[in-house]
Parts: structure tokens; sequence; C-alpha cells
């Protein structure tokens, strides 16, 4: 899976840069589940350093989790290329830190991914290009968008945007090109996520970001994502809020509503060594290197957290009733 792409023409960039649109309106992507209606997948996050610090071992094991489930896609969460996104659609770290890392059969399939704070900091619109799927046709990045995966509905958010820190600092460069006026764009995304969220009648809900909401990990909770997602997460009956950011495997459950936030950020660089008080109902913690896996069906979700050697290292599981409740 890394060959390398042709050099593109000046005429290709312009059309990337200037005709291919950039919105924040939800883009519908179907994903056909298996004859049985089961969904696998696998998500990772923080995870794009040529192979460095673990990410190989982590990729590893994630094809042979891959194997054993039969899997439908891998999500990332984000913060897919170190430490600064990438420069560009001929940028070689795409290669060398995806197509080169990733490449267990089992792990052949469609990723779906959402951008980080780091992509940000390089070249945000080349990573949204479809060009880069003539490189490695496994590739999907969109800032927002929605896939229908017959069982299960995912919304996946642009949370960056959010984050108010990264808009009053002058120390680095974000690519804020397709954002600004900043909050125009919040607040069309969150009309159009409340839109699709109140749409959808699928069994489950998942909505997958970058930034946690919920986090004993090194950066702690998003308070800017407490205000202005969880309102409607609950109020529109989200079973899983999924993200990386924190470089940590999380399972943290809402006090006060089924809700469950679920962190996958272990994909690389990890072991931060600092964990912070909260009044959360955290029901595990991991500081260090791994991934998830989620196995959903009509009645039931499993997720379980593996570390960089392949052990299993928690496991849950939430379910539902067969009879769907009277509207």
């Amino acid at each position: 899976m890394g060959w390398a792409s042709p050099p593109l023409h000046s005429a290709t960039i312009l059309w990337m840069y200037f005709v291919l649109p950039v919105f924040a309106e939800l883009q519908r992507v179907q994903h056909q589940p298996k004859h049985d209606g089961t969904l696998n997948f696998l998500v990772v996050g923080d995870w794009g350093r040529k192979g460095k610090y673990n990410q190989s071992l982590v990729a590893t094991q994630m094809g042979k989790m891959g194997d054993i489930l039969d899997l439908d896609f891998v999500v990332s969460t984000g913060d897919n290329f170190y430490k600064s996104g990438i420069k560009g659609l001929n940028d070689p770290n795409f290669v060398q830190s995806f197509s080169n890392i990733y490449t267990a059969k089992s792990l052949r399939k469609q990723w779906y991914s959402v951008l980080g704070n780091h992509d940000y900091r390089g070249n945000a619109l080349a990573q949204l290009s479809p060009i880069l799927r003539r490189i490695d046709r496994r590739w999907f990045c969109q800032r927002s968008f929605i896939l229908n995966a017959g069982v299960a509905d995912f919304f996946f958010i642009d949370t960056t945007p959010f984050i108010n820190k990264y808009f009053n600092t002058s120390s680095r460069h974000y690519d804020w090109r397709g954002v600004l006026p900043r909050e125009k764009y919040i607040k069309n995304l969150l009309k159009d996520l409340e839109e699709a969220l109140v749409k959808s009648s699928a069994r489950w809900k998942i909505v997958v970001g970058h930034h946690a909401i919920r986090s004993i990990g090194h950066h702690g909770d998003s308070v800017e994502l407490i205000n202005h997602l969880v309102p409607l997460l609950k109020a529109n009956n989200v079973d899983m809020y999924i993200n990386g950011h924190d470089h940590c495997l999380q399972h943290i459950s809402s006090i006060n509503s089924p809700l469950l936030y679920l962190t996958s950020g272990g994909g690389s660089k990890a072991w931060r060594g600092d964990v912070k008080e909260s009044d959360s109902d955290v029901k595990f913690f991991y500081d260090g290197q791994g991934f998830m896996s989620v196995q959903i069906t009509e009645t039931e979700t499993k997720f379980a957290f593996y570390n960089a050697f392949g052990d299993r290292i928690h496991h849950s599981r939430v379910t539902k009733s067969t009879m769907h409740p009277v509207s």
C-alpha cells in the first residue's frame, strides 16, 4: 500500500485549494455492514510518527486483532501526522507514517479520520483532499461527516476549532482556511450536528472527535466541548463519544446519563506520567500505547482496550433491549 503518487501539476493543486468545497456541513458516507448486520472496527489516535514511539508495534497488534475480528473499517481520532501534519499532497510523511506502517492485510480496509490540532499545524486542506486516495485508497478524512453503517450512525466532528487556546496564541501557526470566521463555522456545525442526530434512526449513535470531553489524562476535560456538545449528545441519546488527543486509553461513564466517553489516543508517543483528579466516573485509565476494538450488534456493543503487546487490558459492554422505544 506504500506506492508513490505522480507529481501533481499546479492546476491540480489550484483546483484543490480553490474549487474543492470546504465547509462545516455534515457530508454523508455509506458503509455496507456485514450480511448478519454486525459491525467490527478498531480505533487508534495520535499515531503518525514514522513508526517511532512504538507506533509500529501498535500497528502490528492492530493487524493481529483485525484478523480475529474480520474488520469492517478503522477509525482514526486525529493527530494523524506529527508534529505538524503534512506539508502538502506530496509530503513523504503520509506514506512513511501511514501506508508503510499499517501494512497488515486486515488493516487494508477503509480508514475514517478526523483532523487533530497537530494536523491543523500543517496543510489541513491537503489531508482533506481526495487526491491523497491516489496514494493510498484507504484514506478518507473530512472535517466533519456522517458515516451510515447499518446498525450504527457515526458522527465525525471537527473539534479543534472549538478550543479557545489555539486562537489565543501567536506562537504556533494553524491552517484555519475554511474555518474562519470561527463563530459562524461552529454555529453551522452545531446546527448540522443537531439536525443529523435528530433525524438518525440508527440503533446506535456514536460521535467521534479528536479532543476529549472528559479525561483524567494530560490535557484533561475540554470545557468548550462540555458546554457545546454534551447537551446535544445527551438530548439525542448518543451512546458514546470516542476521541484521542490524550495519549492514553480511557473509559469514563457519565454520572447522569448512559453516554460513555472513550479515549483511544495511544497510537504512538504516550506515557505522560500525570493524572488529573476528576468527579467523573472513571472505569479505566491506561497511560500508555495501544488501541481499541468495538463490536456492534443490534442488541449489544462490546469494546476493549489493548496495549502495544496485544494484551487485552480492559473490556466492557453495553446492551439494549430488542424492543425499540416508542417515539
